[in-house]
């Protein structure tokens, strides 16, 4: 019988991290050991179409006019939480990708942007609680998404030019997608310098519900803090 319980235990908790893992098989990932998995459903000419399995981040929000000064703060936030600055004071190792939450088509007027750093595997089960009130953890659910890359340095301009030309093709394709936010995946440290690799995500529109589940505690947090 206890044997029985620890390979349903073994088993809960190898469910629980199969979305994040060993970054060895990725091409596009390739400086940390753990890293977001997927499965390709389908390789297009301008675009990839993915699935992603529910992982753990941990989170911040930020008001800001741009992507760049949202940033700023927040990096160090989140960095400060992976130094030790939660409630066991674990030290984690980085991983990728960085995700960025971005309105798309936004106006002049300041915007909510949510920057999420990936949970380690070991620790996407019980996530130790950050000390900073305006750190949390976020849940993303399974998902479609449909991915282009570009090289270089992550940039408003180079953001905004791929995610419209992203949008531009599913829309010629007729694919459904949540049109009103995309994600900006960074999977360089900021002390690489070349080969940098940068990807720009929309969320298949099949899983607006989830998604809208999932973010609902995001924004709470928003308005809290604003």
């Amino acid at each position: 019988m206890m044997l029985l319980s620890g390979v349903f235990c073994l088993l809960m908790m190898l469910t629980a991290e199969a979305g994040v893992g060993n970054s060895s098989g990725l091409l596009t990932c390739t400086e940390t050991e753990d890293c977001l998995l997927y499965d390709l459903i389908s390789d297009h000419l301008d675009f990839e179409e993915r699935h992603y399995e529910s992982v753990k981040w941990v989170s911040t929000n930020e008001k800001s006019f741009s992507m760049d000064f949202a940033a700023m703060d927040s990096f160090k936030r989140l960095l400060e939480y992976f130094d030790g600055a939660n409630d066991n004071g674990t030290i984690m190792a980085a991983t990728f990708p960085v995700l960025l939450k971005i309105p798309f088509n936004i106006s002049l007027e300041s915007a909510v942007f949510i920057i999420s750093f990936l949970l380690p595997a070991e620790y996407q089960t019980a996530p130790p609680s950050p000390m900073n009130d305006m750190v949390y953890i976020h849940e993303t659910p399974n998902m479609t998404v449909f991915t282009k890359s570009y090289d270089g340095w992550m940039t408003v301009m180079s953001d905004n030019v791929t995610a419209s030309s992203l949008s531009f093709h599913l829309n010629l394709v007729g694919v459904k997608y949540i049109e009103d936010f995309y994600y900006a995946a960074i999977y360089n440290d900021v002390t690489t310098e070349i080969n940098r690799y940068n990807e720009v995500w929309f969320v298949g529109v099949d899983e607006s519900s989830s998604s809208s589940s999932s973010d609902s505690s995001s924004s709470s947090s928003s308005d809290e803090m604003d």
